[in-house]
């Protein structure tokens, strides 16, 4: 394990704690060596969204946009941030732009599905050719269909 990636980890425990400063100062000094350290950028901006100050978190959030543009958790921060500043348009916005990268996300690899349990967004699947019965052959049997007569059956005669 990387030196780096240990005091990440001692960052999170902070975050963990509920030491939002001592978790933001550790952050601040991974990315002052690192600036390309995402998982420390992401991180930052949420420990100022649970200190309250959400235009910092904002602003944290929007640096790890540019790292990863296309990240689903990005968006979904951004979202966050925005809706808890009153910002509702470009919360919705990132919600959407969460959305997208999920579906981009699930759809990156050949023959990848739709994500289980929404149907709707299902790739069309190729239907079974429909059954023929060939010339001298009988449907089978249906036990649950009782014969009856045409034309109104049960009458006595």
């Amino acid at each position: 394990m990387s030196v780096l990636q240990e005091r990440y980890d001692d960052a999170m425990y902070d975050f963990s704690m509920a030491d939002y400063d001592g978790a933001i100062a550790k952050f601040q000094a991974i990315l002052a060596e690192d600036p390309n350290f995402f998982d420390a950028q992401l991180s930052l901006g949420m420990a100022y969204y649970r200190k309250e100050d959400y235009a910092k978190a904002i602003e944290e959030g929007h640096k790890a946009e540019k790292m990863k543009p296309n990240e689903q958790l990005v968006h979904t921060n951004l979202s966050l941030f925005y809706m808890k500043s009153g910002d509702k348009k470009t919360a919705e916005h990132h919600g959407l732009q969460a959305r997208i990268a999920s579906w981009k996300g699930n759809m990156a690899a050949p023959g990848a599905t739709a994500p289980a349990g929404d149907p709707e967004l299902e790739l069309a699947k190729p239907k079974a050719p429909p059954v023929k019965i060939g010339e001298g052959e009988k449907f089978p049997e249906m036990p649950w269909k009782k014969n009856k007569p045409i034309g109104g059956g049960g009458e006595k005669q």
